[in-house]
């Protein structure tokens, strides 16, 4: 049985690996750590296509390490066991070349199948590489993901995917054989949303289904083929995104019929239930924040419930919470100050905290003036009594804007009485 072409050309050097250049380029995070050998385990996240796998296998190769790979869809606790007690049983388990294990889809892991990890991880049975499309701050538990160092793949870019279908066309020992031209490469890069593996799929289906013996390959003819083959909603390709952006967008435009529709075309797809959730989580503070807290509350108590229910009823509970979001009123003052804070700090470096407001838990910091003239807010009336809490160089700078709506109207006014003219508010 002939494999998919994805697999045939697959890369098994660093010179023939595509994209990735901030990883594996000669200023690379992994560049020296490949050279040398020194392999420490790490997480590959990264949307679907981007070259996890393939980065894997080649570190396994360079570093003349055994490598052994498990796929957390169909792998369990004893298989992660088997795999840790043969390499236990290396010869190279006294070396600086212990095995590798590759777990694919790591986030598919429960919280038991990822505990049976660490005991091998922490004494160097293994050095294990995992890969995922989910942030792995959610899904992988923090003491896997304290030992492991996280590393971000980044979308094919539009000359990379260029490259990759040339490099098909070329030396595949299948496609090379056929008389293709690549007239137009936009419709096949477009339909692959930055996915490697969709591309060369969306190639060959285009190829082999052509029985002719020149092939124009047009974007056209791409069209004609790609839907006929392919599903309404592709929950990794280019339609995850547009949906996603457009359910997020519908919400944010207070849109709630817009808001249920792209909700409902996720949940027909088979969207994951978290990936929607964690956005509601996202969008209630970013888009919401401060015009009505409780959005955030809401989104986070759907988070949690959606997760214990899953579907079908989590459909009800998502429904909810996206048309609540949706009629709230909207404001991204919250968004926009710790945005603008965060600019400050780049652009001023480490200020001094002022004396007053430092913490002085022993003498001689007291006599260094540490805690000095600090007033205690509830000694005073109405809890409140004016003090700088900025550093000197920054006196005075607002960087929190309420917004226009009343419930920020009002925090506007309340900052006012107390502050008077100092923020300008």
């Amino acid at each position: 049985m002939t494999s998919p072409l994805a697999e045939r050309i697959r890369p098994t050097t660093l010179e023939d690996y595509l994209s990735q250049s901030h990883l594996v380029g000669p200023d690379g995070s992994l560049t020296s750590q490949i050279g040398s050998g020194l392999i420490s385990s790490m997480i590959f996240w990264g949307p679907p296509g981007t070259g996890k796998t393939t980065l894997a296998n080649i570190i396994a190769n360079d570093s003349g390490r055994p490598f052994y790979t498990l796929s957390a869809v169909d792998s369990g606790v004893a298989a992660v066991r088997e795999v840790i007690n043969k390499a236990k049983k290396s010869d190279d388990l006294f070396s600086t070349k212990n095995p590798i294990l590759f777990i694919d889809e790591i986030h598919r892991f429960s919280k038991s199948q990822q505990d049976s990890l660490l005991g091998a991880v922490e004494k160097g049975w293994i050095t294990l590489i995992g890969a995922t499309t989910e942030n792995p701050s959610f899904e992988v538990i923090p003491a896997l993901l304290s030992r492991c160092q996280v590393y971000v793949l980044k979308s094919f870019s539009r000359k990379d995917l260029e490259t990759l279908l040339e490099r098909a066309i070329e030396k595949d020992t299948i496609l090379s054989q056929k008389n293709i031209t690549l007239k137009e490469s936009e419709a096949i890069i477009r339909l692959s949303g930055g996915d490697a593996r969709k591309l060369l799929n969306i190639l060959e289906l285009v190829v082999l289904s052509e029985t002719s013996e020149e092939i124009i390959i047009t974007n056209e003819l791409v069209q004609q083929k790609v839907q006929k083959n392919t599903v309404l909603y592709d929950k990794t390709g280019e339609q995850h995104y547009d949906i996603i952006s457009a359910f997020i967008k519908s919400i944010r435009g207070s849109d709630p019929n817009a808001a249920v529709y792209w909700l409902a075309r996720m949940i027909e797809g088979g969207e994951e239930v978290k990936f929607i959730a964690r956005r509601l989580v996202i969008l209630a503070s970013e888009d919401i924040g401060m015009a009505n807290p409780t959005a955030l509350v809401l989104a986070n108590a759907t988070f949690q419930a959606v997760n214990t229910i899953g579907y079908p009823e989590a459909r009800i509970i998502l429904s909810q919470c996206a048309v609540y979001l949706a009629t709230s009123p909207k404001s991204n003052a919250s968004y926009k100050a710790i945005k603008s804070a965060q600019q400050t700090v780049k652009q001023t470096g480490d200020l001094s905290v002022p004396l007053s407001i430092r913490n002085a838990p022993t003498q001689l910091m007291k006599e260094l003036g540490y805690g000095e003239d600090y007033q205690y807010a509830h000694d005073f009336e109405g809890n409140f009594v004016p003090h700088e809490f900025l550093p000197e160089e920054l006196s005075g700078k607002r960087f929190y804007e309420p917004g226009k709506n009343s419930r920020e109207a009002n925090l506007r006014s309340y900052l006012k009485s107390l502050w008077q003219d100092k923020y300008g508010y």
